[in-house]
């Protein structure tokens, strides 16, 4: 891939930008934003102020991009993801240009800036993508093995199946929720006890999954498949993801067919959604997989990412405490696999849809991406900072989650991505 201009890391921009912001000129991140006064468009954002897109189209800053008015006068990020890789950097490009700090054209036009930029206190962030369909995946391999030691045999924690093929799911894509809509504890079956029938009760295992989900572009007609080679040219960008999880729903429903109802409920993404462009400085290596690969799973280059992610429980007038670190990077199967595996059977995806990496858990226990591993099954309570400690997700929690890169200076983020647990309703 030739060099991007929008990531040279010695960029500044005009835009002030807070120390240890997640949104420094070299993300320029994409969303959909609204308030009292103006209804959902399409937005990127430098520091703490939103960027308006269709206010920069309308002001000439677009020319020579392929892009019309309405993709940005839109409640989605799809119309612009239609115009495909290439458009969505060159636009990426042009923002960094017009927000470089040596480059004055809007940076002296007072009035164009005043209509332009706006405080990020001012809007209220929208779901970015109309979601058509969305798949979770199962690819860390410490996540797998922990789940597989405590519900199975562990000296065979992992099926079969797992080091040969990125183990995945169909979810909902109706229930995904955006980042701070609070989340209704799910009823369904559950069995307390192995040696009685089930019973119907809400759920008492609520769990968070620390996920990342990245979003596609239009993909291959129907019965064409997607090459690990030309994988992230489908691959629009990456957010933060809440598979929320009812481990009691689950344990009882998941043979043979898998999640339904443990997962449908909620899934919370975070509203920025940063290109895979803007993370091309934190490519590195991937785990060693053994046994080799079949062929169409084979890759060349550095395909994983260094993101930090962190897990945050903050209970109701309380504080918040951090219960986890992990790092995609320790993600077995990469986003590329996941993509070939998913079309070589000829399955089509489309603008929209969203891919979950599944549950991100590290080799050390402050690393585990779930409170199932956390607190072993709830034998193993986490103790937060006010004194109280949790098996699982209490009602009234509320769950934050963030993501950061980390390279030269640059730090390019995600936000967060937080939900609140509500009592299930009577």
């Amino acid at each position: 891939m030739s060099e991007i201009p929008a990531n040279n890391p010695a960029l500044k921009s005009w835009i002030e930008v807070p120390s240890n912001s997640d949104f420094p000129i070299q993300n320029i991140p994409f969303g959909v934003v609204q308030s009292e006064d103006l209804a959902p468009h399409v937005a990127s954002r430098i520091g703490n102020k939103v960027v308006d897109l269709k206010t920069l189209h309308v002001l000439g800053y677009m020319e020579n991009l392929p892009f019309e008015l309405s993709d940005f006068d839109t409640d989605s990020l799809n119309p612009m993801m239609k115009k495909g890789k290439k458009a969505v950097r060159d636009l990426r490009n042009r923002l960094s240009k017009l927000f470089d700090v040596n480059q004055p054209d809007l940076q002296q036009n007072e009035q164009h800036v005043a209509q332009v930029l706006i405080p990020l206190e001012h809007v209220k962030m929208c779901m970015p993508v109309q979601i058509g369909d969305y798949t979770d995946f199962y690819s860390s391999r410490e996540h797998a093995t922990n789940i597989g030691m405590m519900l199975r045999d562990p000296a065979n924690a992992l099926m079969p199946n797992w080091l040969w093929l990125p183990v995945g799911y169909h979810g909902r894509s109706s229930s995904i929720i955006i980042s701070g809509e609070p989340v209704r504890r799910p009823k369904g079956q559950i069995k307390p006890n192995p040696e009685e029938p089930p019973i119907y009760a809400p759920c008492r295992s609520l769990d968070f999954e620390l996920e990342t989900a990245f979003i596609t572009f239009d993909g291959k007609p129907l019965g064409e498949s997607i090459s690990t080679t030309e994988a992230e040219d489908y691959i629009f960008g990456m957010a933060l993801f809440n598979d929320w999880s009812a481990r009691d729903i689950q344990a009882w429903e998941y043979v043979p067919l898998g999640p339904f109802l443990a997962k449908n409920f909620a899934s919370s993404l975070s509203p920025w959604i940063v290109t895979l462009d803007a993370l091309q400085p934190f490519k590195l290596e991937g785990p060693i997989q053994d046994p080799a690969v079949l062929s169409y799973l084979k890759y060349e280059g550095q395909l994983s990412y260094d993101i930090q992610l962190e897990a945050y429980i903050e209970p109701e007038n309380g504080q918040e405490t951090k219960v986890c670190t992990s790092n995609f990077k320790y993600m077995y199967w990469n986003m590329a696999q996941q993509l070939a595996h998913h079309t070589v059977n000829g399955c089509n995806v489309r603008c929209g849809d969203l891919m979950g990496s599944g549950t991100i858990s590290g080799p050390t226990p402050d690393s585990f991406g779930s409170m199932m591993e956390l607190t072993w099954k709830g034998t193993k309570p986490i103790h937060l900072k006010d004194g109280s400690e949790r098996k699982f997700i209490q009602d009234g929690d509320n769950v934050i989650m963030r993501g950061f890169s980390s390279k030269d200076g640059v730090r390019i983020g995600f936000g967060e991505v937080s939900g609140k647990i509500l009592p299930a309703f009577d």
